[in-house]
Parts: structure tokens; sequence; C-alpha cells
């Protein structure tokens, strides 16, 4: 078995650095961390995302900080984003006050609600249909391709008043090429063998148990498989968020927009308005799947059909390629690999 590299204390994640005056060991030792993949860690780590990308990135790179990098410029991403969504959604309400007061409803309700529902659900059914890929691939292979940590980087000193590391997320298969390897490792604390996890992985996947090298066995599946899910995401999941958007332009919804209060603090108006929603959204899914009766052609009237089915399709077959993992290890046994009438080993 290759054993990752590890300090003498047994924990991974060497860095070597000088210890700035007033600085604690504590502080030095910090390394990087693999979180769990439930709920609240990820929206905790959405949250610290969202939040820096419109508050301490966004100074760092005006100040020209000589500690920003692509981690940081890529996070900003969401701020155009949603910025530019904002505005989408307000160009038809912003011309409101120019109608006559007839004009003006119809104009709200039926093509600027529907516009700004549509950018929501656009985002919405994009991430959400990227799970549709995820957990049947980690129920099927043991692999979690969203598995995230939490790395700590260490910042060049610009003031007094700085500090000294910097928190990035991360997932263990971001980058095929240089996974995280070192972090699926048990450190010494866990009380568990080494390769637990690979040992888990290479079960589910038919390489047997008590490998003396599971992780050099699971490896080559594990970086097939972050391809393959990656693909199938990548597909299925514009095709989800065109769904999403073909959904927020029904005519089921203005019964909602007739309704619809964001006042929590009333909470009959705004309990009557979640279950109208809800009701909208069910209307809406039908008359989706059914098609305008009034179309002229024939796709036109089955359009709906084709779009749900199109997602659906895409999910799956990219589920059924991820799942055709081609490196599992062969079903011939050892005795079948030696024929004892000749002299060369069956191929």
């Amino acid at each position: 078995m290759i054993s990752p590299i590890t300090s003498i204390s047994g924990k991974n994640n060497l860095a070597f650095r000088a210890k700035p005056e007033g600085e604690s060991n504590e502080q030095i030792n910090k390394e990087d961390e693999l979180l769990d993949c439930g709920i609240v860690t990820k929206s905790k780590i959405a949250m610290d995302k969202f939040t820096k990308a419109f508050t301490i990135y966004p100074a760092k790179g005006l100040a020209g900080s000589k500690n920003s990098n692509f981690y940081e410029f890529l996070t900003m991403g969401t701020v155009p984003y949603i910025v530019g969504s904002v505005m989408l959604m307000s160009i038809f309400n912003s011309v409101n006050p120019s109608f006559l007061p007839f004009d003006k409803v119809a104009a709200s309700r039926k093509l600027g609600n529907k516009m700004a529902l549509g950018v929501l659900f656009y985002a919405l059914f994009k991430e959400v249909s990227k799970l549709f890929i995820t957990y049947p691939v980690k129920w099927k292979t043991g692999i979690d391709t969203e598995l995230p940590y939490r790395k700590v980087n260490y910042l060049l000193k610009e003031n007094e008043s700085d500090d000294s590391t910097s928190i990035e997320y991360h997932k263990v298969g971001e980058s095929v090429d240089f996974t995280r390897w070192d972090l699926l490792y048990a450190k010494p604390e866990d009380n568990k063998p080494l390769n637990y996890r690979y040992d888990k992985i290479a079960k589910k996947n038919g390489f047997g148990e008590n490998l003396n090298d599971s992780d050099q066995e699971v490896k080559p599946i594990y970086k097939e498989v972050l391809i393959k899910s990656k693909l199938a995401k990548s597909i299925s999941s514009f095709m989800w968020a065109a769904t999403g958007v073909a959904l927020a332009f029904q005519k089921p919804w203005e019964n909602y927009f007739n309704v619809a209060t964001l006042k929590f603090w009333k909470g009959r108006e705004f309990a009557h308005s979640l279950k109208v929603f809800g009701q909208s959204f069910v209307d809406s899914a039908k008359s989706l799947y059914k098609g305008d009766p009034d179309a002229v052609t024939k796709i036109g009237k089955h359009s709906g059909k084709l779009v749900i089915g199109a997602a659906a399709l895409t999910t799956v077959l990219g589920l059924l390629n991820t799942f055709h993992i081609t490196k599992k290890p062969s079903n011939v046994t050892g005795q079948e690999m030696l024929n004892p009438n000749k002299e060369s080993v069956v191929g």
C-alpha cells in the first residue's frame, strides 16, 4: 500500500513558513479539513461565499491586494449574475407607471412577473437538478462527487492588522487531475483504518474486501466517475433550467401573482400566499405537460412534453453513462487465469 506523506505528528498537508511574531503554534498548525456533506454545512458554505463575494473579495481586488487569487475571482462571478438577474426582472416592471391603469396591471402580471419568476426558476432548477446526478451516483458507486473541504491559505502580510490565513471552500473532486486524495485517508484521531473510505468504495463497486491497496484500486474509477458525472450535470442542468423557465410562463401563475406577498409578519396573508403558490406550481406543471390546445402545430401542442422529456432523458442517459465504469476489475478469477494444461497464462 502506498501511504500518503505525513508529518511527524501524523497529520497531512504540510505547510512550511516562518512563524510571525505573536502567532501561536495552534494558528500555524491549521490544516485543510474534510467537511460533512449535510445540508447545514453546504448552506453555511454558500452563505459564506455569497457574503464575501459582495464585500471582502471586491474590496481586496479594488485595493490591488497581492493576496487576491483566482478562487476569489470565480466566487465573485455570482455578483454580475445576481445584479443582471435583478435588472432583467425589473425591465418590464419599471416602465409600468407609463401605462394606463388596465394596461399597467396586464403588463406587470402577465409578463413582468413571469419574467422575474423565470429568472428565479432558471437558477433554482439549474442547481437543484444537479442533485439528480449527485445522489444516485453516490448511492450506486459510493462516490460523493460534491464532497466539500475547507482549505487554509497562508497570506502574505500587507498590514500588521491583517489576518495570517484565509479560508476557501472547495470540493475533493473539483479537479480531476489534482483530486485531493490525501483528504480521503483517515487521520490518527479518527481511530479507523487508513483506507476506510477507499475500502467502502471498493466494496461498493465489486473489488472485494480486505484489499491491501484499496486506494490504488479505487482512484482510477473515482476519476472516471468524476469526469462522467460532471458531463452529465453540465448537460442535464441546463435542460432542467430551460424547463424551469417554461414552467414560469404558464398561465396558472397569474392566480398566485394576484395574492403574492412577502410580508411574512402578516401571518394569514403570507400563509395564504404560500398555499396559492403551491397550487399554482402544480397547475402550471400540468399546464406545461398538457401543452397549449390552441397551438397551430403539433410541436407547439406538445412542446411542454418535449422540454420535460429532454431534461429527464439527459439525466437518465447521464446516470447510465456514469454507472458504466470501464475500469472495474475483471470477473476472471486467479485459478481461471492459470491453465494447468498450458504454459501460458489465459488472457
